[in-house]
């Protein structure tokens, strides 16, 4: 994390007016959203790739695409690949960001701590100390050609993830059409939504209408990353990009390419936002949260 200039004082000095800058006010967290493809079932190789690319880019917080670790389309490969939050695989990300100082968001399915034999579609987020958080996601995508709902277990609550100073609601690909799951979010104060997704091509003009409204509607920065690349019959369009919380585009990748991009959390910035257009102001108090607050 570093520190932007954030405002400037008047220092008077032999009747001229000086600017003199005053830092360590508004704190800024460097985010990478990275997209890389991935070798189907070759989780050795997709752990290789992820740190070669910690080690390309510079940031407090690098965010992969969905089920990253195996690839999107494994299908019945699924459960011989799956693992707990404790396995070998994650024991090795956490390695990474306590080595590079960093946090590491990714996708992989994971076996539930609950109930044996069950899967989840999972977001894991590991931070700098090695400590591992969790969201399983709550929307399935079982329509045209995904079949989770075959595979997978759905979550049963959200998440937000704490991670260098910031407060990231959790949310992978399908969830983001649920305007409920990020509203829940921004009234329980987060920063930014991440979204981790594994979107083909046919669902770009989708996500690319859908992201900025997120952002507006919530004041909140809205941050996604993309698979990249052929895996069996879906091509996915990467196209990783950042929305700040008035909906701006703040950087974009490529399509159809491997690539990163770094944006810059400003937390004075989605301040300001609120205050132009209290949207979280003005549903406080009028209605209750999608999802009650005390399952956080």
């Amino acid at each position: 994390m570093h520190w932007q200039t954030c405002i400037k004082s008047f220092q008077h000095q032999g009747g001229k007016v000086q600017l003199r800058p005053l830092r360590l006010l508004c704190p800024m967290t460097k985010v990478a959203l990275v997209q890389v493809p991935c070798v189907l079932g070759d989780k050795l190789e997709n752990l290789h790739r992820m740190e070669s690319c910690l080690d390309k880019v510079q940031a407090d917080i690098y965010v992969f695409g969905e089920l990253f670790l195996t690839g999107y389309a494994c299908r019945d490969m699924l459960h011989r690949l799956a693992e707990h939050i404790d396995g070998r695989s994650v024991t090795r990300v956490a390695g990474m960001a306590q080595e590079r100082e960093c946090s590491i968001i990714f996708g992989m399915p994971a076996l539930s701590d609950e109930v044996p034999g069950l899967m989840h579609n999972t977001a894991l987020a590991v931070d700098a100390e090695g400590k591992v958080q969790r969201y399983d996601k709550l929307n399935l995508a079982n329509f045209g050609p995904f079949e989770e709902r075959f595979w997978f277990s759905p979550g049963s609550k959200p998440a937000v993830f704490e991670l260098e100073g910031l407060k990231l609601g959790a949310c992978i690909c399908y969830d983001l059409f649920f305007s409920e799951l990020a509203k829940t979010y921004a009234l329980k104060g987060v920063d930014a939504l991440i979204c981790i997704s594994a979107s083909p091509s046919t669902s770009r003009e989708q996500f690319e209408r859908i992201l900025p409204a997120r952002a507006m509607e919530n004041t909140i920065y809205t941050l996604y990353t993309n698979q990249v690349g052929a895996q069996l019959n879906l091509v996915f369009f990467g196209g990783a990009q950042a929305y700040g919380p008035r909906g701006d585009l703040l950087a974009k990748c490529k399509y159809f390419e491997a690539d990163a991009c770094v944006v810059e959390i400003d937390h004075h910035e989605r301040s300001l936002a609120r205050r132009m257009r209290p949207t979280v102001r003005d549903t406080v108090g009028r209605a209750s949260a999608p999802f009650p607050l005390e399952n956080f």
